[in-house]
């Protein structure tokens, strides 16, 4: 019993370090993505919803220092610098209002005053065609 129990809390401490759960198969699954720590949500809805809004493509700072890609899939990949894929997360468009997760639990977000102007962040970005 003692081991079951040890094995048990192994497991989750496990889980809790690596942030996710694995089917029983144990093989890591394309059909979740992350709402949020606690919620999640298919993969396919995401992907549907972010694919119906005019602002996926790069997006950069009138001096090029920060670049950062809006994807179809709902996600973000930021660059800072010479340092590609300095943040990393989901995204959501609601208007021309945008909402951020980070990767690493930080929340920002993002006004688009107009279909190539992106405020956010204390900063302007630019559509980059």
């Amino acid at each position: 019993m003692k081991t079951i129990i040890s094995t048990s809390l192994g497991l989750l401490v496990l889980i809790s370090a690596i942030g996710t759960i694995l089917p029983v198969d144990g093989r890591a699954s394309d059909d979740i993505a992350y709402k949020s720590r606690d919620a999640l949500i298919p993969a396919n809805q995401t992907e549907k919803k972010m694919q119906q809004h005019p602002y996926v493509g790069m997006w950069v700072t009138a001096d090029g220092r920060i670049r950062q890609e809006l994807l179809p899939n709902g996600r973000y990949d930021e660059a800072r610098g010479s340092r590609q894929s300095a943040y990393q997360g989901r995204y959501e468009v609601t208007g021309n209002r945008i909402n951020y997760w980070d990767d690493t639990g930080f929340t920002a977000d993002g006004l688009f005053v107009d279909i190539d102007t992106l405020h956010h962040g204390g900063m302007t970005f630019f559509r980059q065609r």
